[in-house]
């Protein structure tokens, strides 16, 4: 593909071309413009993943006389058993092109298939929050839960629904829960992390990935922890986007929500927090919509909102299957949560960079 092809096809001058190497701060200055563009599409989440993860980039970049108007973040991520995947982007909720334009965002797509094609790729995804204008197949599984703020941090139990106030209220002044952030809790969050995904019955990431996050975006990542008197009992890492805070991986530990409502009281907190830090707007991130994460987001008063995540299929007849949703694969699930801790967090480096 040429740029010379792209341009007739979008109009308007538009060239799309592969991002080149030292232009990461120029892709950065346009995300960080965009008001469509996420945390994930800034390049040091492309260069966690490639780093850690060994996921290749193939990040689109659209110009007009020269001049960077749309952005595709985009990765070759490896499968176990089928052949490559053009992905945008790898374990995240969010992507997709953003452009100053539908021309665009349209020429950034059909260079992305163009290219899946080309590689003989097993499919493009585009992870987007808004369906974009060229016709692929779309996905309903996911939605994302997304609410703005209010002006002071005791307005935050007070807007719950009643039965999240009552436990959230519960565990604060019964059970004594507190909140506290810090980048020192890291090795705490990442077991609870480990233990939930091993209960869940799916592989988690290296660690060496979470540090990655937090050299590569600094005070962007915040770690938090719930404790109950001297034990850390959930914990919580959050990216801080503009006036957004993504609360984005978590885990609690073994009974700590039955008995204590945890997961409650820390995402009751850590919207109190966000407040005091002069954020304006909570992303709760994705959930599958038959899952009890789901039914849990609803419960504490955010309405969910459908991501348009959208697929090319090349190679691929259906599309990805390997989640819970899937009947077929309970058996997978229900032998991972049986392994001991250490054995699925050692498999889990190993098997990660295939589950983006």
């Amino acid at each position: 593909m040429s740029s010379n092809d792209t341009a007739s096809r979008a109009g308007a001058g538009v060239e799309v071309a592969a991002l080149a190497p030292g232009e990461d701060a120029a892709r950065d200055e346009f995300v960080r413009a965009h008001p469509r563009a996420t945390f994930f599409h800034l390049a040091g989440w492309r260069r966690v993943v490639e780093q850690v993860l060994e996921h290749e980039p193939a990040d689109l970049v659209a110009r007009r006389d020269g001049r960077i108007v749309g952005v595709l973040p985009l990765m070759r991520a490896p499968g176990l058993i089928t052949r490559r995947a053009l992905i945008s982007m790898p374990y995240a909720v969010y992507g997709g092109p953003v452009g100053e334009d539908a021309a665009v965002e349209e020429a950034l797509v059909r260079a992305a298939m163009a290219q899946a094609e080309r590689e003989r790729s097993s499919r493009l995804e585009l992870r987007c929050q808004s369906a974009p204008s060229v016709e692929l197949t779309p996905s309903g599984l996911y939605a994302t839960f997304i609410s703005d703020l209010p002006s002071k941090p005791e307005e935050v139990l007070a807007r719950m629904p009643k039965k999240a106030r009552a436990e959230a209220r519960k565990a604060r002044e019964k059970h004594g829960l507190t909140l506290t952030e810090g980048i020192w809790y890291f090795e705490d969050f990442y077991k609870l992390f480990h233990q939930n995904k091993r209960s869940l019955g799916s592989p988690g990431l290296p660690h060496a990935f979470f540090w990655k996050l937090r050299k590569e975006f600094g005070e962007a990542v915040k770690v938090h922890a719930v404790h109950r008197e001297s034990q850390v009992i959930a914990a919580v890492m959050s990216f801080v986007w503009r006036k957004e805070l993504l609360a984005y991986y978590s885990g609690a530990a073994e009974g700590a929500d039955r008995q204590w409502s945890a997961s409650n009281f820390m995402y009751m907190a850590l919207q109190e927090w966000s407040v005091a830090q002069g954020l304006e707007r909570f992303d709760f991130g994705r959930s599958r919509k038959d899952s009890g994460a789901f039914q849990f987001k609803e419960h504490q008063g955010f309405a969910p909102r459908d991501l348009e995540y959208r697929f090319h299929l090349v190679r691929d007849r259906a599309l990805p299957s390997l989640n819970p949703s899937n009947p077929k694969t309970k058996w997978l699930r229900d032998t991972w949560a049986r392994l001991p801790l250490p054995v699925s967090m050692a498999l889990s480096s190993e098997l990660a960079r295939y589950l983006p």
